[in-house]
């Protein structure tokens, strides 16, 4: 299983709307997170090619990573996170609005079958010293053999794009403890790859973005409909839903959530509502 902490206002957007928003990586609290890991990866790249004698590649990599990170918001990905954790108590603090929101598990299988096109399910890693990660060898062997930077130019622009999809599931170290699995959207990719809208549908995603707006700000987000991505797979919403736990600090009546599922259509998810055993303390007044 796959666990959702949130509010019961998003909640009833995944069951009653059987909507899931994903919201861009960029205004989440881990949002340095993409910048670190494509500094990272330029760190490592540069180090290598200083080490063989190559230092105007060094300046010219460089300076190809600072113009890419100057347009990190055309790569921002969009995502809903989940973890692998089941009613975990750092879990409600920071994502279950402080133990009284709830938790959704989804059936981690039936997600992966629905995903493709620019749609991923992509389990978090935790890493600081990117050394060793693949793409620095992959920029590091195309760089160093080429004739000129140019040269290599749009290859190197097509290892970028990569880059920048493996950057939306990173997180520094200290996140590690979350175990995190994240439903990635990438807008890009569709220039990308030039996919077809159809294939974006088949997904339940098109690409179109829709907005929130609060007295504060307007948000952007990418709308799933679950239901068209049960559909595709001949499931239910009820189908991918596989438990759903009341937040330990939460005052949710048990018979008004039952009742609630029943009157959305989802009457079969009555009987896996089960309530958090998590000893977290109600917040202060």
């Amino acid at each position: 299983m796959l666990y959702h902490y949130t509010t019961f206002a998003a909640f009833d957007g995944i069951i009653r709307c059987a909507q899931l928003r994903l919201n861009n990586i960029l205004n989440m609290n881990d949002a340095s997170e993409m910048r670190l890991f494509m500094n990272g990866i330029c760190k490592a790249v540069t180090e290598r090619l200083a080490q063989s004698g190559a230092q105007d590649k060094c300046r010219e990599v460089e300076a190809f990573f600072q113009k890419e990170l100057e347009e990190e918001f055309h790569y921002s990905a969009y995502a809903a996170c989940f973890s692998e954790y089941r009613d975990d108590a750092a879990q409600w603090e920071r994502y279950g609005y402080l133990g009284q929101g709830v938790c959704i598990a989804f059936h981690e299988d039936l997600m992966q079958k629905m995903v493709g096109g620019v749609i991923s399910l992509q389990k978090v890693y935790y890493q600081t010293d990117m050394r060793e990660h693949r793409l620095v060898d992959d920029f590091y062997e195309m760089v160093k053999d080429a004739d000129t930077f140019s040269s290599c130019f749009p290859s190197l622009q097509n290892l970028m794009n990569d880059a920048w999809l493996q950057s939306a599931a990173f997180k520094h170290p200290s996140f590690a403890s979350e175990k995190e699995v994240r439903l990635v959207v990438s807008p890009f990719i569709d220039q990308m790859v030039n996919l077809s809208t159809e294939s974006s549908a088949k997904c339940g995603f098109t690409m179109e973005p829709k907005y929130h707006v609060s007295s504060e700000r307007i948000k952007k987000y990418y709308p799933l409909d679950l239901c068209k991505m049960c559909g595709e797979l001949d499931l239910s919403l009820s189908d991918l839903v596989g438990e759903i736990i009341i937040g330990p600090t939460s005052s949710q009546s048990l018979p008004i959530l039952q009742d609630y599922l029943e009157d959305c259509g989802l009457g079969v998810l009555k009987d896996k509502i089960s309530v958090s055993e998590c000893p977290l303390r109600k917040p202060r007044p």
